[in-house]
């Protein structure tokens, strides 16, 4: 498989084009390929179908196809498509296979596109309670400024010394502050993730989470091999498309055929990297057998890819439920908070009496 040129491998990571718009554009190339349209009058149409901000970058493809190279160059040069899309769609050109190759690519982005729509729906309540709760917290440090005890003192509600508009601009620049934090070791555990490093083995013990994440990428993984088997490419080929997308279980694609040469199957070459989890390894080797590894790992993506949406959504419950037990316990310490003033204060008067 050809290589992607060098002036797009550095823009697809920075920018890529919505997976949406991926799955309408491929999808429509393929209706008007079967109809038998010509590929640079439908690629001319698509640019035109897009909206503006991406037609500069999808023109580049156009002036490939008037040079003469294939659509997997231009999808290259234009910077916008994934590895997997774009070496999907060279085998499509190679084995002329296009049109069937850019439907199922189609449907595939379209149902990654609806399985992450319902992920981030279920994200959303948890996320909404967590600003809320911080909404609280600002309010009563803004409200315990307003309050005066005797001697000029304000009411500290949460304890933390921030009273006042002071204190709540002190806890917008903890916030920021924080929020940058987070951004940082986001990134960092993307990182670990990737590299089977202490982060990876961190995140994969707990609860609800590490299971819900190796499921995602063990979809990711059996849907790239699925339509790489269902092109028809051989091992190697099969397992780079599929590290392509999930790097966390690449391979080196010569280890595997160095592994096949040597009789093994490649159930067993994956079994033998100590990556993939065992459904699977045991699938993939009932689809060696079977002469299905495409269908079954299809199947497979569906399997794993359902059950880490349910493994999210659980932990955004979680999530959500942790913040109202935040809630309720800032409740109760300010009543603690201002329960004790009032105490300290009749203390004070009866100790004059």
């Amino acid at each position: 498989m050809r290589g992607l040129p060098q002036k797009a491998t550095g823009r697809l990571v920075s920018r890529q084009l919505p997976a949406r718009l991926q799955a309408d554009l491929l999808g429509r190339l393929a209706i008007t390929l079967r109809a038998g349209i010509d590929l640079r009058k439908a690629w001319a149409s698509e640019v035109r179908r897009m909206p503006a901000r991406w037609r500069s970058h999808l023109s580049l493809g156009t002036r490939s196809l008037d040079n003469g190279e294939m659509l997997s160059d231009a999808l290259a040069h234009t910077g916008l498509f994934p590895p997997l899309v774009v070496g999907m769609v060279a085998v499509g050109d190679q084995t002329g296979k296009d049109v069937e190759t850019l439907k199922e690519l189609s449907r595939v982005i379209n149902h990654r596109v609806e399985t992450t729509s319902r992920l981030r729906s279920s994200l959303i309540l948890p996320a909404v309670q967590f600003v809320l709760a911080l909404a609280v917290v600002g309010l009563l440090i803004l409200i315990s400024g307003m309050i005066e005890l005797e001697r000029g003192k304000s009411l500290d509600f949460i304890g933390l010394g921030l009273v006042g508009m002071s204190g709540l601009k002190m806890y917008g620049v903890l916030l920021f502050s924080l929020f940058v934090v987070l951004v940082c070791v986001s990134r960092s555990v993307l990182s670990g993730w990737r590299s089977h490093g202490f982060i990876r083995g961190f995140i994969t013990r707990l609860p609800l989470i590490g299971p819900a994440a190796r499921d995602g990428e063990a979809a990711a993984w059996s849907q790239a091999a699925s339509l790489a088997a269902g092109a028809g490419l051989d091992a190697g080929r099969l397992v780079s498309l599929g590290g392509s997308v999930a790097p966390g279980l690449a391979i080196d694609p010569h280890w595997v055929n160095e592994r096949l040469v040597s009789g093994d199957t490649l159930a067993e070459a994956l079994h033998a990297a100590h990556r993939f989890p065992p459904e699977l390894v045991e699938g993939l080797a009932v689809g060696e057998e079977s002469g299905t590894v495409s269908e079954v790992l299809g199947r497979l993506s569906e399997q794993f890819a359902d059950n880490s949406r349910k493994g999210f959504e659980a932990a955004a419950k979680a999530a959500g439920g942790g913040v109202w037990l935040f809630v309720a316990g800032l409740v109760i310490l300010v009543i603690f908070r201002v329960f004790s003033v009032y105490v300290g204060m009749i203390q004070d008067a009866a100790s004059q009496i």
